[in-house]
């Protein structure tokens, strides 16, 4: 039997975990064998993602403790719980889990938290397809580097067209 002081351990450990991640994601995992329970933890480990199993009241405390997440209560926390903290990418939890989920295995996603916003379960396309933190700062400085390549073309094509010029005058004269 856990005692009062270990749930209040737990408690706390949750709180400091929910604070430091930047997604939080609630699945279903029952049914899940242990081998694959195995491969989907590691999995989320490889992309620098951490699980945690807890009972769905300690969930709600620390929740409650944190703040701002009154929105997750017991309708949408039942069953067995899996917390999977996002850290360095938001997104990249739910691709892992929609990964899972589209081969028709465990787990399902009960509900989601990215960067402040509230995603139902069956929002998990929609959140699996979000761009990453790196597909957006590649975009930005793609958007950023497509002008200057094309001042730099501009530039070129001007220089070949006055060097075709001289050349043309040159062989004019010549002749």
């Amino acid at each position: 039997m856990v005692t009062k002081e270990q749930k209040q351990a737990m408690v706390a450990e949750l709180v400091e975990q929910i604070r430091g991640a930047s997604s939080l994601y609630f699945v279903n995992f029952t049914g899940m064998s242990v081998a694959l329970n195995h491969a989907f933890r590691k999995e989320l480990r490889s992309k620098d993602v951490s699980m945690r199993v807890a009972k769905n009241t300690l969930i709600l405390r620390a929740l409650a403790e944190v703040g701002g997440y009154e929105d997750i209560d017991a309708k949408r926390l039942f069953g067995q719980t899996g917390i999977i903290f996002g850290a360095a990418d938001p997104i990249a939890p739910a691709k892992i889990i929609r990964q899972y989920f589209e081969k028709g295995q465990k787990p399902s996603l009960k509900v989601a938290v990215v960067e402040g916003q509230i995603f139902d379960g069956s929002q998990l396309k929609a959140v699996a397809e979000m761009p990453t933190r790196e597909d957006m700062i590649a975009g930005i400085i793609g958007s950023i580097h497509a002008p200057i390549s094309g001042i730099v073309g501009s530039i070129n094509a001007v220089m070949r067209d006055v060097a075709s010029l001289v050349e043309e005058v040159a062989k004019s004269k010549a002749a």
